[in-house]
């Protein structure tokens, strides 16, 4: 039965090619667009994830983690106070000016921490190190952004909000959802480059104790330090991925771009089987003359959208890592985890086969008689 499949799709090239491109062409753009959804969803929140902290405070009312506002550095030790802290330390995430060489100047985002707690601090340093950052004016900055930022090399001195600063090392991937690369230095450096007196800070980060219960740990810091807002890493995560992935309205229009894809290729490849039923119905009314039952039918139809899901999925799927692989250096980043290729050869074969659905009502519906007609 396959045979007769195989034939079916072979017998005419061109049908297959077009059946062919509709199925490639709406997966790599299911593909593209859902990766890039994903890539959202990493770099919206990744400072978070990575964070190391297991409760972020925060002043009451913030939007998001790039959206901090300024609190007393008091907090802090009503904090270190409550049973089951191990750690507490400040941090800050500011929208600041890095000045170019040339005179012009890039929205950077500035990333204070402690180098001894390293919550929030850089997870993925290539050059240089984390302690170098103590140092005065010490900065790390991701690889990713050395042209648009115009560094070449460790020791490169700019200036960021009017004062200096010396380019200490790089990180590598980390991305910013904003597109205003993230700049790292410790804590007490990081003032230098913002409005905020020594005695503030925008976030307090909290390690909990090996053993501790988060969610308890939560609600005693919200009964022992007054005027904030306390939230689980988790719970920090989310904030900020459903603002930037959803409110901006990003992370919709990729979807929609994905369900577009879908739409597309359901319509191609509905459109070229039908076709080459309609071709092949002499071949089908012959198999009913000769005996053959409706189920027959039905399985070599659906073998036929079997068959052209596979080959299409792996012309897709090659194109799709490929874009992603050279996208790698980019700003923007295109995930395409092992769970999305399995699904995507899952919603291939489910397109091509309830594509297929439409033409069987066309092929079982025939009369055996015509094949005896002129």
């Amino acid at each position: 039965m396959t045979t007769l499949a195989w034939k079916n799709l072979f017998h005419d090239k061109v049908r297959l090619s077009v059946t062919l491109t509709g199925i490639v062409f709406a997966l790599v753009l299911i593909v593209v667009q859902f990766g890039l959804f994903l890539g959202f969803l990493e770099t919206s929140a990744n400072i978070v994830e990575h964070s190391g902290a297991d409760i972020w405070i925060a002043a009451p009312g913030i939007p998001h983690v790039n959206g901090g506002a300024a609190m007393p550095e008091s907090r802090r030790y009503k904090a270190l106070e409550v049973r089951g802290v191990a750690r507490v330390d400040k941090f800050l995430l500011v929208f600041s000016t890095w000045k170019l060489p040339r005179g012009s100047q890039e929205t950077v985002q500035i990333t204070g921490f402690d180098p001894d707690g390293r919550m929030g601090g850089p997870w993925n340093v290539v050059q240089g190190s984390i302690d170098d950052v103590r140092a005065d004016d010490a900065v790390l900055i991701d690889e990713l952004f050395r042209e648009k930022l115009g560094v070449s090399r460790i020791g490169d001195t700019v200036e960021i909000a009017g004062h200096r600063a010396r380019v200490a090392g790089f990180t590598r991937g980390i991305r910013s959802f904003t597109t205003a690369p993230y700049i790292y230095t410790s804590f007490k450096n990081a003032l230098n480059y913002t409005r905020l007196n020594e005695d503030q800070t925008l976030f307090l980060l909290v390690r909990a104790q090996p053993g501790v219960d988060i969610a308890d740990l939560k609600r005693r810091l919200a009964a022992a330090v007054p005027g904030v807002d306390i939230y689980t890493n988790a719970e920090m995560v989310r904030k900020t991925q459903t603002y930037w992935v959803f409110r901006t309205g990003a992370g919709v229009t990729t979807l929609m771009g994905a369900v577009l894809g879908l739409l597309v290729g359901l319509v191609v490849v509905a459109q070229t089987i039908y076709a080459a039923t309609v071709d092949h119905i002499r071949e089908f009314g012959t198999l009913k003359a000769m005996g053959a039952r409706n189920r027959y039918i039905y399985r070599v139809i659906v073998e036929q959208a079997l068959l052209s899901a596979f080959m299409g999925y792996a012309v897709a799927i090659t194109i799709g890592l490929l874009i992603v692989r050279g996208n790698a250096n980019g700003t923007t980043e295109i995930l395409l985890p092992p769970q999305m290729v399995a699904g995507t050869l899952a919603l291939a074969v489910i397109m091509c086969v309830a594509a297929s659905i439409i033409s069987i009502r066309k092929a079982t519906d025939i009369d055996p008689a015509l094949v005896f007609k002129g």
